[in-house]
């Protein structure tokens, strides 16, 4: 988008954001800079593309107004977000009730041009394994489960290295230097994965029971608490609180289930499944690790390259997740997963 485009998008959403349901002319008399009325009609287009407005009836009765969706999908600039400190910014500090109930079940959270980038790249990845033996398929999907389960435990703080975690997973050799729980964590999470490779259709239709059953493989012997908790948990760097009681985080779980059955395109069920479980810390510990792997247990179920997050930063991850805790905003967690989704594409099969 142009330098002009973005300025005129933004003049136009402050204006609506004043002033709900308005034509376009009261738009183009209202705004403080003038623009031509074609480039103002453009720019409406665009962010009706975007989704950011939305409009209601035809020709001259055209009103325009700001989308449910725009909170959700508004750019952040991340680098000036974390330029303030915790307590300066101004956040949702407790869970969001109406996030999924009413805000994510009549949105997209993929634009057109998001969507056609994924679906371009889909094509690719099935093009690429029409032409892999069966062998060399378990092969590449072995080097992206090593590469995953690294990167994975990295962003939990694991100090394996990706070539230490190779021979741990290979040839079952714990690094010297490191702790029993950081091999057990890699080798669960190798775990894992195994299973929901050998058991595609788990995830289908997405359940709270099968949820607990990955989550039970992933903290096995890391004397972690199964199933859903019982106690108030705090997550470090940021206020934003999560539920803490028992019945409310699995009802959480049983709305946002719901919400990922009920969804049709696949990247928004792999999505929401990852930003929504992460969110709703619905276990003691290894929330994150449970939301990768549900995330790509819904992508290889319907046929999806998984996703390894190699080369993602932790830092990164860690803070577009905050973002969307404390804004309910899944724009810069959307960037990298589609940015992760393309290197998988190009770098496995």
């Amino acid at each position: 988008m142009s330098k002009n485009i973005k300025d005129n998008s933004t003049l136009i959403l402050e204006f609506l954001k004043l002033n709900s349901s308005v034509s376009s002319g009261e738009i183009y008399a209202g705004i403080e800079v003038k623009l031509g009325y074609a480039t103002l009609k453009r720019t409406l287009q665009k962010l009706i593309s975007t989704n950011l407005i939305i409009f209601n009836g035809k020709g001259k009765g055209t009103k325009y107004l700001i989308s449910p969706a725009y909170e959700l999908i508004r750019f952040i600039d991340e680098e000036m977000y974390f330029k303030m400190e915790i307590d300066e910014r101004n956040i949702k500090e407790s869970y969001n009730h109406s996030l999924i109930t009413d805000t994510l079940s009549k949105v997209s959270v993929f634009t057109n041009d998001e969507l056609n980038i994924l679906n371009n790249l889909q094509n690719i990845y099935k093009e690429n394994i029409s032409k892999l033996t069966y062998l060399e398929y378990k092969k590449e999907l072995e080097r992206l489960a090593i590469d995953l389960s690294w990167k994975s435990s990295q962003i939990e703080g694991n100090t394996y290295s990706l070539l230490e975690t190779e021979r741990l997973l290979r040839e079952k050799e714990t690094a010297s230097g490191k702790t029993k729980e950081e091999a057990i964590m890699l080798l669960n999470h190798k775990d894992a994965l195994d299973f929901i490779i050998e058991n595609t259709t788990y995830v289908s239709p997405l359940t709270v029971s099968g949820i607990e059953d990955i989550h039970s493989i992933l903290i096995k012997e890391l004397y972690v608490d199964r199933n859903i908790r019982r106690r108030r948990v705090g997550i470090s760097g940021t206020n934003y609180k999560p539920l803490d009681n028992e019945f409310q985080i699995r009802e959480a779980l049983e709305n946002m289930c719901a919400l990922v059955n009920k969804e049709k395109n696949v990247f928004a069920k792999a999505l929401l499944a990852l930003v929504l479980l992460s969110y709703i810390q619905a276990f003691n510990d290894g929330n994150k690790r449970t939301a990768r792997i549900i995330s790509n247990a819904i992508l290889m179920n319907n046929n999806c390259c998984p996703i390894s997050f190699r080369t993602i930063n932790s830092i990164d991850y860690k803070k577009a997740m905050l973002i969307f805790y404390e804004q309910n905003n899944i724009s810069v967690f959307k960037k990298i997963f589609i940015s992760q989704f393309e290197f998988a594409v190009k770098t496995y099969f």
